[in-house]
């Protein structure tokens, strides 16, 4: 079985370029060239068929009969009363879901996307991993997240990190085109240096990455700072320990110039103490040697896991200690705490309540 949404027969549009798409309406449509400039244009703004208003009626019905166009329908929405985060809860052309989070930033507005529905990489904290993965998205599935969000909120979206459900390595060409085709100078345009992409570690997908000519931010996430906490917690360790992952981390920075970001959860009890603090200050500084950040993530609950995130004090006390030993960190301020904006959690819920 396809390991991709389920054929429909029909051309997916939105996961063309617009040089793939000029091809196929003289091509597949028999039209004018510029016509495809005009749908492009159309659907970078969330436009459905019916409303791409100076096509003509038969060209409209044409696409209706050919094409896969949809952007996925808001399922659920929730908005924080405290910040503006809003995360919603998409579902797609067979009745999956993912979720998207929309963050109001001083520099701008980035929005959280998923590339796959679950993820099977396993890590025990993690609420989006509960029930596996059922399948990849589609690029058009990832970039209809960011079209839809900029269509519900009126706003224009400037970053994107791709840390919301499933690994994007995992689905990479998925997510590679979904790359190219976000930061389209004709399309959405936006910078691939305010992108991020997060991996819990595929070491072959980093690698390749650094060759894509894609200067994104690589965000790893590490969790922990030996190979037995690690695999404790996330079976991808099993398969690419500590030092051959910090090796591949090097190699993309030789390679792209572009600094890797860390995300480490605390986990209290677990990986939060001070000596936790300075042995991850060994492994970055020996294990990098080039500019590198840390960004330290008090874990958000998950009540069919049994961790629990550190208090404020201690993850404050365990950034004091890496950034004393010259390891540059942070603490990431939590958005949307009155709506549980960390990924997973909606759509767990979706799965056990199907209203």
């Amino acid at each position: 079985m396809d390991d991709n949404r389920p054929a429909v027969g029909r051309a997916d549009i939105l996961s063309m370029t617009l040089a793939e798409l000029t091809e196929f309406v003289k091509d597949g449509l028999g039209e004018p060239a510029y016509r495809a400039s005009q749908i492009y244009s159309w659907m970078q703004k969330g436009v459905m068929i019916d409303g791409m208003r100076n096509l003509p009626a038969a060209l409209r019905e044409k696409l209706k009969e050919k094409c896969e166009y949809r952007l996925p329908k808001i399922a659920k929405k929730l908005v924080s009363q405290i910040d503006g985060t809003r995360k919603y809860l998409f579902e797609l052309i067979d009745g999956e879901c993912v979720e998207s989070v929309f963050m109001k930033y001083e520099h701008g507005n980035t929005v959280c996307v998923s590339c796959q529905a679950g993820c099977r990489m396993g890590c025990r904290f993690c609420a989006s991993t509960l029930k596996g993965r059922k399948r990849n998205l589609t690029p058009s599935e990832i970039l209809g997240q960011v079209t839809a969000i900029g269509a519900d909120t009126g706003e224009r979206v400037g970053g994107i990190v791709m840390m919301g459900i499933g690994e994007p390595l995992d689905n990479y060409d998925a997510a590679v085109k979904f790359l190219r085709l976000v930061s389209a100078e004709e399309g959405l345009n936006i910078g691939l240096r305010h992108i991020s992409v997060s991996t819990c570690g595929i070491v072959p997908g980093i690698r390749r990455l650094a060759h894509e000519g894609l200067p994104v931010t690589l965000s790893v996430s590490l969790h922990a700072s030996n190979d037995e906490e690690r695999s404790s917690i996330m079976p991808i360790n099993n398969k690419y320990h500590i030092a051959e992952l910090m090796e591949a981390c090097r190699y993309y920075f030789e390679t792209t110039g572009r600094r890797v970001s860390f995300e480490y959860t605390l986990i209290a009890g677990k990986n939060d103490s001070s000596d936790d603090a300075r042995r991850l200050a060994s492994l970055i500084k020996s294990g990098m040697r080039s500019p590198c950040h840390v960004n330290l993530i008090r874990l958000n609950e998950v009540k069919e896991t049994p961790f629990s995130g550190s208090a404020k004090a201690r993850a404050d006390a365990f950034c004091d200690t890496l950034n004393s030993l010259g390891v540059t960190a942070t603490v990431r301020r939590r958005l949307g705490a009155d709506i549980n904006a960390s990924c997973g959690q909606l759509r767990l819920s979706a799965a056990k309540d199907p209203e």
